[in-house]
């Protein structure tokens, strides 16, 4: 539903480029060496989704500049991590990214922990909850840090645009941002 609300959002006369690092998306739309996506498709590790992606807006404009794809035609960067490849393992190359400026629209599904290694906390955990590697009960409260504020972070970098949505009843919300 996420990715399908997502390309909604491209304009059906621009090119797509998905760069997807490891995690649920991955296991569940590409199967070597086959593909449910009808654009290009990119699968990277855990930590380097957004240096991909950035690779990929460097060679669009070098292919545009030495006339091997229309320099008319608009290609969008779309880049898919989950929390923990976006709040932790992929938190440098996206750091990097956004600092220096690379084109591209980052979606970071956020499931407050690892779910594709059972459930194991992650800064994007909240703090209190119970995960695999903090468990609650009677010797601990669970997680003990606060979540990471991941958009006021982006924001941070000095990006011309970041929110934050939710698919549970407002899909509307979601394709407008």
């Amino acid at each position: 539903i996420v990715c399908r609300a997502m390309m909604r959002a491209v304009d059906e006369n621009d090119k797509a480029v998905i760069c997807n690092a490891t995690g649920w998306l991955e296991v569940s739309s590409f199967q070597y060496p086959y593909t449910a996506w009808n654009d290009s498709y990119i699968h990277t590790a855990f930590e380097n989704a957004s240096s991909t992606a950035s690779g990929v807006c460097a060679a669009v404009e070098v292919m545009k500049r030495k006339g091997k794809i229309d320099p008319d035609q608009n290609y969008k960067i779309l880049v898919i991590g989950g929390d923990g490849g976006t709040y932790d393992i992929g938190f440098q190359s996206l750091s990097g990214a956004l600092e220096r400026g690379h084109d591209f629209t980052y979606f970071c599904y956020d499931n407050n922990a690892y779910m594709n290694t059972g459930t194991q906390r992650s800064s994007a955990t909240p703090r209190f909850a119970a995960a695999t590697t903090t468990p609650a009960g009677v010797e601990s409260v669970g997680k003990k840090q606060d979540q990471k504020d991941l958009t006021q972070i982006v924001v941070a970098h000095g990006v011309h645009y970041a929110a934050q949505t939710t698919l549970f009843g407002n899909m509307k919300d979601f394709h407008e941002k």
